[in-house]
């Protein structure tokens, strides 16, 4: 991590998800029928995306997960999400990436009540990551791809490492984590965390 006074001790809203998976419209329409569009239940805070009322089983060479909540929209690459203790419920060795980074990735098969879809690739388990805009970006001195520490108080008290900055347009300023990474420290939806 560069020693970069300008953004030490910049406080940031965390955000952590459960395990969720994104669709390609032509995913979609296979688990869903021709020209389906996906029903969102909840607005989400980067951008566009929603959490949608529809879920999906997946299908592990060892075991399922039922109830897995798609996030829209459609993307370009189907993309599935899970927490480190999925993998093994599943059977699968699943590497952490970035959202996007899905080259040499397991495959897993998606159930919906209609069809279901078998994938080559795709499932990974997100590496932690920092969301920001590009003046965000500029006026606390962070660039995109750099490392970032962010240190937790209370109880549970750590200093989470390896957080990637991930800069783009309309980004809103969040950390974001998965459930099993909040539950270690004690993070409530929404807390905050002081960049170090």
């Amino acid at each position: 991590m560069e020693n970069n006074k300008k953004f030490n001790g910049l406080e940031v809203e965390i955000e952590y998800s459960h395990r969720h998976i994104h669709v390609s419209k032509e995913v979609i329409e296979r688990l869903f029928g021709p020209r389906y569009n996906l029903t969102s239940e909840k607005k989400l805070s980067q951008a566009e995306d929603f959490a949608a009322q529809e879920t999906v089983t997946l299908m592990g060479p060892k075991g399922k997960i039922e109830n897995v909540r798609i996030i829209g929209p459609a993307r370009e690459k189907t993309q599935i999400e899970i927490l480190q203790s999925d993998a093994f419920i599943l059977g699968l060795d699943v590497p952490f990436r970035l959202s996007g980074d899905l080259d040499n990735t397991p495959g897993i098969k998606i159930v919906s009540n209609l069809n279901e879809v078998d994938l080559a690739e795709g499932v990974i388990i997100a590496k932690r990551h920092l969301h920001i805009s590009p003046e965000e970006a500029e006026k606390n001195k962070l660039k995109n791809g750099q490392k970032i520490q962010l240190e937790i108080k209370g109880e549970r008290a750590l200093i989470f490492k390896e957080i990637i900055v991930r800069v783009k347009e309309g980004f809103q300023t969040r950390i974001h984590i998965d459930v099993e990474e909040a539950n270690a420290a004690g993070i409530k939806q929404n807390d905050k965390g002081k960049i170090i």
